[in-house]
């Protein structure tokens, strides 16, 4: 199985909403953080949002307002709200979630999110 699996993605219109869910494998020693990222075509993969085990959150500049980040820490899952949808939010949307002292840096295997009319 997949250390992370990411689920909801899809197309929606602009100014509509999805919700973005990951789930990590139990076998992931000591996960503290965990978080969003996004790779649109053609460019890098940037930050979206993150969030410690502890619960403080971290934000791109270009989401905040709109996007909202939580966490299930006893089932290892973590949530991307997003609301008031962009056409240039559109990406792959990727979950990361970090062992003890960042020894590890896990993905998943991305999920597409379309913002269109």
């Amino acid at each position: 199985q997949a250390q992370l699996v990411e689920s909801g993605g899809g197309l929606v219109q602009p100014g509509g909403s999805l919700r973005l869910s990951c789930v990590a494998s139990k076998s992931i020693f000591r996960i503290n953080t965990m978080g969003w990222y996004r790779q649109a075509p053609g460019k890098e993969r940037e930050l979206v949002a993150t969030i410690i085990s502890a619960g403080s959150t971290n934000y791109a500049d270009s989401v905040k307002g709109r996007f909202t980040i939580s966490r299930d820490n006893a089932k290892n899952r973590v949530y991307l709200q997003m609301n008031s949808l962009k056409p240039e939010d559109t990406a792959v949307y990727y979950c990361n979630a970090r062992s003890e002292y960042d020894l590890q840096w896990l993905w998943g295997q991305g999920t597409q999110v379309t913002v269109s009319s």
